[in-house]
């Protein structure tokens, strides 16, 4: 990202910005997610957050890693982008988790990020495979 700012002859300078593109944030979630690194995956949420998901409701960074780390981590050892649909600061990312033992399960994730961090997440799939005893 490029910020201008006013250089010492009021002419405007670029400055290059470390705020990470929502594309770049939300890879850097999916990652974390891959290499089930917590720190990384904190550092890419708004403490504001909210996520809505078919499974549960998260308010804030601390309840939204929680239910990560013990939900679907758990359940699912593997994930896998499919695609990855940027609109500014929307992101929807298409991608499988992999619960064990099981045929893997299409997951739609929608992910609204402002200023380098996601502060809102809502996920669909069909949750019927995870649900199912085996």
């Amino acid at each position: 990202m490029v910020v201008s700012i006013f250089d010492g002859h009021n002419r405007r300078a670029p400055r290059r910005s470390n705020v990470k593109s929502p594309a770049e944030v939300v890879k850097a979630y999916f990652d974390a997610w891959s290499t089930k690194d917590e720190a990384m995956l904190r550092s890419t949420l708004a403490p504001d957050v909210s996520f809505v998901g078919a499974l549960g409701t998260a308010d804030g960074a601390d309840a939204c890693v929680k239910g990560l780390v013990n939900g679907m981590w758990k359940v699912s050892p593997q994930v896998t982008v499919v695609h990855r649909f940027v609109d500014g600061d929307e992101v929807l990312t298409w991608f499988e988790i992999h619960p064990s033992e099981r045929a893997p399960v299409p997951v739609a994730n929608w992910s609204h990020v402002e200023n380098g961090r996601i502060t809102r997440i809502r996920v669909t799939f069909d949750p019927r495979p995870l649900l199912e005893k085996r």
